[in-house]
């Protein structure tokens, strides 16, 4: 018969916890013998074995009590199991980015991205054109990466249209167009046109929250008059034909 301080050392927990189980109701409260010690026994230490190792794994002592019955313990601890399976894999993940931060690599994005990003220039787009694509893929695949793969591939494949690519080459250089360029209307009616034909009035990532990125695009806005009266341009067409009004991960709501 063990005294709750031989009990606590036994399992590696304070004498403190054990008396918060009592109080919880997880681990039975023996009476105090002839010399007013309080003993427990074996299976005081197996119950309370059980109760850290829950604990431990991030079970709340609430649910920890629910589950002393053996009907729900076996599920229980299945999903216990999946869930803890679920954050090693999240912190292995977080490990090797930390490894690699500590290496001096810091890409962020996924190798199929980079490589598109360092195809760009070979197209005919500016620095600054890539530079405001790899912020915005950036940002879309830190706060959607379960979208984010989809809208890649969908901007990755509208590259290969000679026509939509066009279109994207066309907005990159009108950042040099003076505001009142009547060929800023003529590009925004044909942006306008080209999205409505690829998406009809709902474009992929229709559900994305477009906070981040239309701050991002605020930004390059103020940093040219000829993108801003672009921008202002293509928000308005789409708006006239009841497309759904969300940021593209190139920055300007056409594709």
């Amino acid at each position: 018969m063990l005294t709750i301080g031989q009990l606590a050392r036994y399992v590696g927990v304070s004498t403190k916890t054990v008396r918060v189980y009592h109080a919880k109701g997880l681990l039975p409260e023996p009476e105090r013998d002839s010399s007013g010690y309080r003993r427990y026994s074996a299976q005081a230490v197996v119950e309370l074995v059980r109760i850290r190792m829950l604990a431990d794994a991030g079970v709340p002592l609430a649910r920890i009590r629910e589950l002393s019955s053996t009907d729900v313990l076996g599920p229980a601890l299945e999903q216990i199991d999946a869930d803890l399976t679920a954050r090693i894999k999240r912190l292995r993940e977080t490990q090797r980015r930390l490894r690699m931060l500590a290496a001096g690599d810091i890409r962020i994005l996924p190798a199929n991205v980079e490589a598109h990003l360092a195809g760009l220039a070979a197209l005919g787009f500016t620095q600054r054109w890539i530079a405001m694509e790899r912020d915005l893929w950036i940002i879309v695949y830190a706060t959607h990466p379960d979208l984010a793969g989809t809208l890649f591939e969908d901007q990755a494949q509208s590259l290969t249209d000679p026509e939509l690519r066009s279109l994207y080459l066309a907005a990159d250089h009108a950042h040099d167009l003076d505001p009142d360029d009547p060929s800023l209307t003529e590009l925004a009616d044909r942006i306008v046109a080209a999205s409505i034909e690829r998406y009809g009035t709902e474009p992929p990532g229709a559900s994305v929250d477009p906070a981040i990125p239309d701050l991002l695009q605020s930004t390059l806005n103020a940093s040219s008059p000829g993108w801003q009266r672009l921008d202002s341009l293509i928000r308005s067409r789409l708006a006239d034909a009841g497309f759904t009004f969300r940021t593209s991960p190139d920055g300007d709501e056409r594709e």
